[in-house]
């Protein structure tokens, strides 16, 4: 490969790369990712010949499609709301940039053209780096800075050959034979620089930049909120998270596998956190048909400086749970926690909490989010809820700053059979408390009811419908059906939509949760503790999510998905809070390690003591008021240090010694060169011949017309240029050559004299 091959190869795998980037962050389609790759081809194929563009009438080309373009982002980026005119605005932008690439590589370029091709490429990554959050992207960028690195070496060495030509002077072209002027002749200019040398140095420069980047990304201070984020209507079609929810949402949910959420839980394998779901939205109000909320009012909190959101409080710090979410965008502004959480932390805006207890905060459907939150996941203890009786009054069973009986409202015209069925179930219970009750209705839909997302509940009255006829639904007929026959008996209950804790990847320490992992369940009020409880109806069918099957696959899935999140952690979602977390975690480690060592001092001190006093008590005459150990153990560890300092310093010594001796031998090359010029100098001196300072070696060796000062000049060239040591053969020649010089001035002084 030439170097002019190179260059070319170097600046089109950058527009490739851009390109790339763009159809790996869904930027454009595949259709129109070949006819672009079609013209990368094409434009190697047409370099330097007559079928390229002319400049001129590349320009025209681009000032007529300007109107085109206009036109696309006018009429296509500006429809749709929020999300989707954005996303048409960008498919706009790069179909600009692809245009303009396209142009600039099938037209003549000049250093001009191949910068403004440079920038192009260099927006493309820009613009894909907003729109992938995945760690493939790194690799596409890894690939995309060694290229440039090599393509701007390349760049200014051809910059540089092109303004400063090699000259040719009679040095290089006397008495040239006709072989040599054959091998001059089809020797490439572009061949005398070392192309393997060129990789090598951009990847070296890229190692260089990595390694003074890293530390400046990792301590820069973050933004409290992506200062890119788009607002408005997502596209994920996300249902059963809203002020109104139909039945039937969560189930449509249910089926669907995409990516939701992955939360990592801090003692994840504690008793107490191994069951634990992500609540969403409550609702109070039941029609037959949708849950709502009563009331709309909510109470927005404002972060700290820390982005620290305090919610409630707890009874003590080891009752807290510490889970980590990393949320997908997602066209709700919910935020998912585990029940009773008392503070959220993240660069949130604001966090907003409604009269039942649900978080949100502003939409982010084209965006991830990440924020911490702390639950205390300790229940309240059995005793304490059997305390309450059924017979309490209705009055009695609302908290104090509710609505009277906006926990007990049930549909109006509601079948009498599911009350009747409800009090049956209790009674065969022998249930005399609401814990028992709810716990007698909770275990008579799990057993005798079938877990199914097939929509068979239907008709006017589908609560009736799925209790007395199908007996088969998914997990919203439960629970819904719990929370009225409790409410039928008294006992206040309200829906909650959220999801199942998910599937645990070992390799990222996380949960991952998907859309097929919604959920449904039902919190009971219990007034004399004021506490909302958790009770899940849903047979074990629904209530253990999707398993993933086993094997290579799936373990490689999981090494793919920890890769993802490790980069969504410390990448994409990296703000002020992780940067916290890391100089944290740094700080104890290094404390940790400062522990370990100064332990490992410790025992070597205590083995050395024991060591010392063995050798003491062994030893004739030496008693231990004439040498203390605990004087001798510094000494000892002084002498061993000082050992090893010295062994180390003689080491480095003897390499800078051998170092030495390698130098002076190339530079006592050289002056044996000088030495042996000089002396043939000298002996011509003798003759009358001497150099003149305009005079190149080469050619004063030419114009004594002596064959042996000729032979002498080119071995002066060989050691002095050419970095290359005489042979002992060539080295005799000199010597003879230069005796030959000397004899004839000796020759020459004793004819006149």
């Amino acid at each position: 490969m030439t170097f002019e091959q190179l260059f070319r190869a170097s600046s089109q795998t950058v527009v490739a790369c851009g390109a790339l980037s763009l159809f790996l962050a869904g930027g454009m389609g595949t259709g129109l990712s070949l006819l672009f790759a079609a013209i990368l081809i094409t434009a190697w194929k047409l370099e330097g010949t007559k079928w390229q563009l002319s400049e001129r009438v590349g320009l025209v080309v681009v000032l007529l499609a300007l109107p085109v373009f206009y036109v696309d982002w006018k009429l296509f980026g500006n429809t749709g709301d929020g999300g989707e005119g954005v996303r048409h605005g960008v498919s706009a932008l790069v179909h600009l940039t692809l245009f303009l690439s396209s142009v600039k590589l099938l037209q003549i370029k000049t250093d001009r053209d191949w910068l403004f091709i440079y920038i192009i490429s260099f927006f493309q990554v820009l613009l894909a780096a907003g729109l992938n959050n995945s760690p493939s992207f790194l690799a596409i960028l890894g690939v995309y800075i060694f290229c440039t690195l090599l393509t701007v070496v390349c760049f200014e060495l051809r910059k540089a050959r092109r303004h400063a030509p090699i000259s040719k002077t009679r040095l290089l072209t006397t008495n040239r034979t006709p072989l040599i002027k054959r091998l001059l002749a089809r020797r490439s200019p572009s061949q005398s620089v070392e192309l393997h040398h060129l990789p090598l140095t951009a990847f070296g420069l890229m190692l260089l930049i990595i390694a003074l980047a890293l530390p400046i990304f990792f301590i820069t201070p973050r933004l409290s909120e992506n200062a890119l984020a788009h607002s408005g209507g997502g596209a994920t079609g996300y249902v059963g998270f809203s002020d109104t929810v139909t039945l039937g949402d969560i189930g449509r949910l249910q089926q669907n596998t995409r990516l939701v959420m992955r939360v990592r839980i801090d003692d994840s394998q504690a008793e107490r956190n191994r069951g634990l779901l992500w609540r969403g939205v409550a609702l109070d109000v039941f029609d037959g048909h949708q849950w709502a909320k009563s009331t709309r009012g909510t109470e927005v909190y404002r972060g700290t400086e820390k982005a620290f959101f305090q919610l409630g409080t707890t009874e003590g710090l080891e009752r807290l749970t510490t889970q980590t979410f990393f949320i997908e965008p997602i066209d709700t502004p919910v935020l998912f926690v585990a029940p009773r959480v008392v503070a959220l932390q993240g660069a949130l805006p604001f966090v907003a909490r409604d009269r039942e207890g649900a978080l949100m905060t502003r939409w982010h459907p084209q965006e991830r989010i990440t924020y911490r939150a702390y639950s205390d996941t300790v229940e309240v203890p059995t005793d304490v809820l059997r305390a309450d009786a059924l017979n309490i009054t209705r009055a009695a069973t609302m908290p104090a700053a509710s609505p009277s009986g906006r926990y007990l409202q049930v549909p109006d015209g509601l079948d009498p059979r599911v009350g009747a069925l409800a009090r049956e179930v209790i009674n065969n219970r022998g249930a005399v408390n609401r814990y028992d009750a709810a716990h007698a209705v909770e275990a008579h839909l799990r057993g005798s009811y079938r877990y199914t997302l097939e929509m068979r509940a239907g008709g006017t009255d589908p609560l009736t419908d799925f209790l007395f006829r199908v007996r088969a639904g998914h997990c919203e007929y439960f629970s819904t059906a719990m929370a009225i026959m409790l409410r039928s008996q008294g006992i206040a209950t309200r829906v909650v939509n959220g999801f199942q804790i998910g599937e645990y990847n070992e390799a990222a320490d996380a949960y991952t949760v998907r859309q097929s992992d919604a959920h449904s369940w039902v919190e009971v009020y219990f007034p004399m503790s004021d506490s909302w409880v958790s009770f899940d109806p849903t047979p074990a069918a629904g209530r253990l999510g999707g398993a993933a099957a086993g094997g290579a696959r799936t373990q490689l899935n999981k090494y793919a998905e920890a890769l993802e999140l490790l980069w969504i952690q410390y990448v994409v979602a990296y703000d002020k809070q992780e940067q916290r977390s890391l100089v944290t975690s740094m700080r104890g480690r290094l404390f940790s390690y400062s522990q370990t060592v100064a332990q490992a001092v410790s025992n070597l001190k205590s083995k050395l003591r024991k060591w010392w006093q063995g050798q003491s008590a062994s030893t004739v005459g030496l008693g231990r008021g004439n040498l203390p150990t605990d004087d001798m153990l510094p000494v000892l560890l002084v002498v061993i240090l000082t050992s090893i300092a010295l062994f180390i310093i003689g080491r480095r010594r003897g390499l800078w010694a051998r170092r030495g001796r390698k130098i002076s031998g190339e530079s006592a090359e050289r002056n044996t060169a000088v030495a042996f010029y000089e002396r043939m100098l000298k002996a011509l001196e003798g003759r009358g011949m001497r150099r003149a300072a305009d005079q190149t070696p080469l050619e004063f060796a030419l114009a004594t017309q002596m064959p042996e000062a000729l032979r002498i000049t080119r071995a002066y060239h060989s050691v002095r240029y050419g970095a290359r040591p005489l042979s002992p053969s060539e080295s005799l020649n000199v010597e003879e050559a230069l005796r030959h010089i000397e004899r004839m001035n000796d020759s020459s002084a004793d004819g006149r004299e």
